[in-house]
């Protein structure tokens, strides 16, 4: 009975509804989830020293190579699963589990490994120096070593809201996330000149009692998918990576987009820009969180409606959810553009730095309003299984057009150019990615 509610729920519950059932747990997880990251700022901050919250801001640059991972397996996974449930395909929701869990051991297992062995050398890249980079490598190199509970967590909670189940998929990513937010102070405190150390143990015991809840969920609470031997799916794994490489791309090019933007603060002024960029940093990934709640909120209902060939509702379904995204996105744009400093000071950030330079977070943050709409469009295409439209926003958003922005830019129009490169790269690919939703709508008309 539980199976077939779901179902009908998004074949035909108004869409309108569907958002505020699915998205607000939606939201509300995710807004938990990227507290924990967000705190792990603010306490190394105030414990520690503005150079701890550089040294992790910059640091979670390369552990994105883990949140890409996860993308790449449970967007993929995701996709697949409420389209199998439109279709009503038990043959392929019977893969699920045992698919993801065999692709989560085998990257774990080369991400921990590189990550250990590399953690100096990425920090190299970025142009981190002295304590900053001492401290990072030292959080990073523990941070790793959870790879393999992090990748478990994050793509089964992915898969679990593919198949509606956005409630549990909150109390499970919520759990781990509050239960860091409490052990982060305490073991910064505890352990003393090595606190730094203590932010990361505290982020790898909250994952693992993520991976725990995440495999108790299969083992008795999922309608659709079960535990299942662990091996390659030969029917899905193709079209998982083929769906989800785009989400592994946008991971994966964020942490490459950080690079260049860390880069570029350090070079043109030096370790105050470098400080406010990954002030910046933290608060812009934190902005993005609710977005991404809201996404999944959509993905089940676009999946399992393109899968029943009920192309209306996922024309309904876009124009609601978009309106929707974009009330959300003004809720970080309103006091990130009026009350910077403040939204700053959060991170212990130096008056005189802030003083001098609170003008270029607002530059950063300016086309934020907008941005709603793009991740409601690349998940449209996500949802739908256009791999190529989805890689193609990713790719020309943070790599073909930011990429030489951020590098010319500057040397053309002076240092400030390094704060509004991304925004006007932004602005142009929004613009694309709607006139290229609304051409895949009409063609299913």
């Amino acid at each position: 009975m539980e199976k077939q509610d779901m179902k009908t729920q998004l074949l035909t519950k108004n869409p309108k509804d569907l958002m505020f059932q699915l998205a607000l747990p939606g939201i509300i997880g995710m807004l938990i989830i990227g507290l924990y990251p967000f705190m792990d700022g603010v306490f190394a901050g105030w414990i520690i020293g503005d150079y701890a919250m550089s040294s992790i801001s910059i640091s979670m640059s390369l552990t994105l190579i883990n949140g890409a991972i996860s993308a790449l397996i449970g967007v993929g996974s995701a996709s697949i699963l409420s389209r199998a449930i439109g279709k009503d395909n038990k043959e392929i929701t019977d893969q699920i589990f045992g698919n993801l869990s065999y692709w989560v051991i085998v990257f774990s297992v080369f991400i921990t490994v590189l990550g250990i062995i590399f953690a100096s050398n990425f920090l190299d890249l970025v142009g981190a120096q002295g304590d900053i980079k001492s401290l990072g490598v030292r959080y990073l190199r523990i941070v790793f070593l959870g790879s393999i509970f992090v990748n478990f967590a994050q793509a089964g909670n992915m898969t679990m809201r593919g198949e509606g189940a956005l409630k549990h998929s909150m109390f499970i990513m919520g759990s781990g996330a509050l239960l860091n937010i409490i052990l982060d102070p305490i073991f910064m405190k505890l352990m003393g000149e090595y606190a730094i150390e203590g932010a990361a143990i505290a982020t790898v015991i909250s994952q693992i009692v993520q991976a725990v809840l995440t495999l108790h969920y299969f083992a008795k609470k999922s309608v659709f998918v079960g535990i299942h031997k662990i091996k390659k799916g030969s029917e899905i794994a193709g079209e998982m990576f083929s769906i989800g490489s785009s989400a592994m791309m946008m991971q994966l090019l964020f942490a490459v987009q950080q690079t260049f933007l860390f880069k570029q603060a350090f070079k043109y002024g030096g370790s105050d820009w470098g400080i406010l960029m990954s002030a910046t940093m933290r608060l812009y990934m934190f902005s993005f969180i609710p977005l991404w709640g809201m996404s999944q909120g959509l993905q089940p209902v676009i999946g399992t409606n393109f899968g029943a060939k009920q192309y209306n509702r996922v024309k309904e379904t876009m124009k609601i959810f978009a309106c929707g995204a974009t009330i959300l996105a003004a809720i970080s744009w309103i006091p990130s553009m009026f009350f910077s400093e403040k939204l700053l000071s959060l991170f212990n950030v130096r008056t005189e730095i802030l003083t001098a330079n609170v003008d270029f977070f607002r530059m950063y943050y300016c086309t934020f309003i907008m941005y709603g709409i793009m991740i409601m469009t690349l998940t449209f295409f996500q949802s739908v299984g256009d791999a190529k439209k989805a890689g193609m926003v990713v790719m020309f958003r943070q790599l073909i057009l930011f990429v030489p922005a951020i590098l010319i830019l500057p040397k053309m129009f002076g240092a400030s150019a390094v704060w509004w490169a991304q925004p006007i790269v932004d602005f142009l690919m929004i613009l694309i990615g709607v006139v290229m939703q609304q051409k895949q709508i009409y063609k299913m008309k």
